[in-house]
Parts: structure tokens; sequence; C-alpha cells
């Protein structure tokens, strides 16, 4: 006699909720999720007009940049707006001149920087939110305990980007370019500067990356909340691609909110790390800066910024809740 055959199927491995495997995988999704975003949207980077103008950081003028050379149209429109009509034409320019490399000019420090920090974001606003909300405060207001642990987690998060962001930075805003690719650019900086140099910014960047997630997490976690009982049902009645086109929606709306907070600060991260002079402060180099651009400068490439970071927003939260859908996190234990 014989007997059909069943294929058997892997038993799930059950994660219990706040466990630290429970913060190990969320900060996995946050990993995937900021990581190759980031890196997708640098053509975005590349055409938003913020610095008129280049400054090597081993030099001590500013200078108007030479724009007589093919090889430096990547960020011509960084240094100055009037080159091209559109950011559409600046990409045009930059992949008839370089290709599809040109359009990509500083994705690996992108790509490294943002997955660290993808993981310490999410991983630790899990973290915070329970200690916060579950243990520390359970009485608590929940946007104040959103506000509390996105601001912790960013804090720490960013101090595994800032190196990367620095090397960056001045890949992309330098006329010719300070480095050609990561390992070049943080080998110079810290030949010349130490690695001090690589955490220059970290103040300012502080100012706008800590802004930015509480206004990215409260926002999304009030407006999802708004948009299930505006439907009438619990998240836990719809399935999974309903609750990730949700997550989408609530994303895209936090994250135009969080592009506005956000950019002057923005636009001084990228002044400092290309136009700041050897031994100046950080407050001494704003101020110097500021007072060059003016109010009106902190706000130059905003519309850019807003399509940018809102697209961003959305697919980060599209994935990490992809991520999280896979198992019930209302349980005691989750699958995973």
């Amino acid at each position: 006699m014989s007997f059909p055959q069943t294929k058997l199927q892997p038993p799930k491995r059950n994660i219990e909720l706040f466990s630290g495997t429970y913060f190990g995988a969320c900060a996995l999704g946050g990993l995937a999720a900021c990581g190759p975003t980031h890196t997708a949207v640098t053509p975005l980077d590349l055409a938003s007009p913020q610095l008129p103008f280049s400054q090597r950081p081993d030099s001590e003028s500013l200078l108007p940049v030479d724009v007589t050379n093919d090889t430096q149209v990547k960020t011509r429109r960084q240094v100055d707006t009037s080159l091209y009509s559109s950011n559409v034409r600046a990409w045009r320019t930059i992949y008839s001149a370089e290709g599809v490399r040109g359009i990509f000019f500083g994705w690996a420090p992108t790509f490294v920087g943002y997955s660290f920090q993808g993981a310490g974001k999410y991983g630790f606003y899990e973290c915070f939110k329970y200690l916060y909300g579950e243990d520390l405060f359970p009485n608590a207001n929940k946007t104040l305990v959103y506000l509390g642990a996105s601001a912790s987690a960013e804090f720490l998060a960013d101090i595994a980007l800032c190196p990367f962001e620095a090397v960056k930075v001045r890949m992309q805003t330098t006329l010719p370019p300070y480095a050609n690719n990561l390992r070049e650019g943080w080998s110079k900086i810290v030949a010349k500067e130490g690695y001090s140099g690589l955490y220059k910014g970290i103040y300012p960047l502080w100012t706008r990356q800590i802004p930015y997630t509480m206004v990215k997490f409260a926002t999304f976690e009030k407006t999802v909340e708004y948009i299930y009982r505006y439907l009438g049902k619990s998240k836990d009645s719809y399935n999974a691609l309903q609750q990730t086109g949700v997550s989408f929606l609530g994303g895209y709306i936090a994250g135009i909110g969080s592009a506005v907070v956000s950019h002057p600060s923005d636009v001084l991260v990228s002044k400092l790390n290309a136009d700041r002079k050897p031994g100046e402060s950080a407050l001494s180099a704003t101020s110097r800066i500021y007072g060059r651009i003016g109010f009106l400068g902190l706000w130059n490439g905003l519309p850019v910024r807003i399509v940018q970071i809102g697209t961003l927003t959305a697919l980060q939260w599209l994935l990490y809740d992809t991520w999280k859908v896979r198992f019930p996190i209302s349980s005691r234990l989750v699958s995973f």
C-alpha cells in the first residue's frame, strides 16, 4: 500500500515580542528599507541646487567653479542654479557626459551610510518605544512616546551615518570632485584632518535628522491611525497588500512634513562639509554661511527635496511594514 507524499513545511520560527531577536529583526528591516531607497534617489541629490559656490576643503577661499570642463557637469546645478533650466535637463547633460555612473555619483557612501543609519533608526526606535511607552511611562501620551523614541533613535543612528555623509557631500558638492569613490574620500579626510574630520558635521546633522525623524515617525504613526479610523476597521481586518498600501500613503504624508522641517539644516550640512575652513568652529562657520546666503537661501531646492523625501519616506515605510507584516506584532509571540 502506498500513501500520497506530502511536502513538509518547515515550522515558523517564533520571535518573542520586545525580545532582543525582535529588535534585531526590526533593525534588519530598517537596513533593508533605508540603504537601497536612499541610493535610488542619488540623482536627486546631484540635481538639488543647494551650493552657489564650491570650495575645495584644502583651500582657503571660495572660488567660483570653472564650468568649462565637461567632466565637472555632475554637480553644476548645485554650484550654479542658472546653468540648467530644469532638473531633467541637468540629468540629461550629466548622462550624456558620463552615463549612469555620473547620475549615481556618490552612491557608495550613500548606500553604506544610510544602511547603518536605517538599522539604527528603526531598531532603536522600537527599543525606545518599548522603553518609554511600555516600561518607564506606560500611561504617557502616545504621540510623546513616538517623538521621544524617534529622537533618541536618530541621535544614535547619526553617529553611524555622519562619516559617510561627510564623504558623500564632499564628493557631490565640490568641483573637481573631492574624491571618486568612498575609499578615496575616507582616506583623504582622515589623512588631512584626522578622524574628527569625518564628524565635523555631526551637530548640524543632528539638527537636520532629529527633527526630520521625529516628524517622520510621529506623523506616520498618527496618520496611519487616522486612516484606519476613517476606514472603520482595525488594521488586522485588512490583508497584507492593503496594509502596505496604507503604509505607503501614510509614509508619503509624513515625508512631506519631514522635508519641510529638515530642509534648512540639510542645506547647512551640505555647505558646512564643503565650505568650513580649517580650525573654524561649527558655530562660526554656520554664522558666516548664513550671513552669505540669508534666510531665503536656507530654502533653496525645497521643491526637489519634497519630492525626494516624500517618495523616499513612503518607500521606506512600505518596505519596513512589508517586513513587519510577515508576523502579527500584536501577539506576544511573533512568527518571522
